[in-house]
């Protein structure tokens, strides 16, 4: 495995960074800003970034697109899509419908806004037993709640209407790839809730002094920085093992990768309100949309310790 980017590949992280810069929420009030998320809507579609997968995108320039929207809080489907777009992909079935749908998982449909259909898997052990699975297609109903204020979900309605069949292989391989989007998406926002940290550290002072210049607001951010290179590494790796490893291995690097990231992050993004002092606690604050937004990516195809049993703690 070579670790270095591609020239290619820093373009397109580049080009996604520069996208949620400009576009993604800046405050916890323009999360309900409606023309700057119209304007977010139409750069994401001209762009294709959904379809990424079937324009031939490695695992890891969706993991380096997927981290750069989550560190700005890109607020339109992505995941979602994304994830559906490799499903189509797989079943070679070019009479699918072309535009966007959201991602069935269980009873709802993730990342559903302004979509109609979702699309999802239903696998017979995938991942431990080694069976395929079947995919389908199910309505997209009212939205409902959810703690990620930057994601909308629905309630999944009508019935599972079957529309092809994945291999073993493939139902891993796509396992492995939703592992590695989600841990990307975690990895991503705690990068976000890192830098605002960093940046009110470098601002906000106290007895006459920027807090960062102290030695323990200093350490905090540094045990931070450290789980972030730490995520990074596990992350990069599942991302590569998604297209190069054989499936079983792929699956098993993404929930190593899924497991540290998620506890690393939550740690970063309580260690941002932490830095934040009394203001982190407050609605106005954007650390608590980074956190939740971990939370809930971590939720997307949960992994226990139990299921890797490498012993990390």
């Amino acid at each position: 495995m070579d670790v270095r980017l591609t020239t290619e590949q820093r373009d397109l992280r580049d080009a996604a960074a520069r996208l949620a810069d400009d576009l993604g929420p800046g405050s916890v009030l323009d999360l309900d800003d409606t023309e700057r998320v119209e304007r977010l809507e139409k750069a994401v579609a001209a762009t294709g970034w959904r379809s990424l997968r079937s324009d031939g995108a490695s695992g890891v320039e969706v993991a380096l697109v997927v981290e750069e929207f989550a560190r700005g809080l890109v607020d339109v489907p992505l995941l979602g899509p994304l994830l559906t777009d490799d499903l189509r992909a797989r079943l070679g079935n070019e009479a699918e419908p072309a535009e966007p749908v959201a991602l069935a998982v269980g009873d709802e449909a993730v990342d559903a806004r302004g979509l109609r259909g979702a699309l999802g898997l239903r696998a017979a052990g995938a991942g431990a037993g080694g069976a395929g699975g079947t995919v389908g297609t199910v309505g997209v109903g009212e939205p409902v709640f959810g703690i990620d204020l930057t994601r909308t979900t629905a309630a999944a309605s009508g019935p599972f209407e079957p529309v092809g069949e994945l291999s073993a292989d493939d139902a891993l391989r796509w396992q492995a790839l939703a592992l590695t989007v989600t841990t990307a998406d975690i990895l991503g926002a705690a990068r976000g809730a890192y830098a605002l940290a960093c940046e009110y550290a470098k601002v906000r002072s106290q007895y006459g002094r920027t807090i960062g210049s102290f030695q323990a607001i200093a350490h905090l951010l540094a045990e931070s920085l450290a789980l972030i290179e730490g995520s990074v590494s596990v992350l990069r790796y599942a991302a590569w093992a998604v297209d190069e490893l054989e499936p079983a291995e792929a699956v098993r690097a993404g929930q190593v990768a899924k497991v540290y990231t998620a506890r690393a992050a939550q740690t970063i993004c309580e260690t941002s309100v932490q830095v934040h002092g009394g203001i982190g606690n407050t609605w106005e604050c954007l650390a608590h949309v980074f956190l939740r937004r971990v939370l809930t990516s971590g939720a997307l195809f949960p992994v226990s310790l139990e299921e890797i049993d490498l012993g990390l703690s």
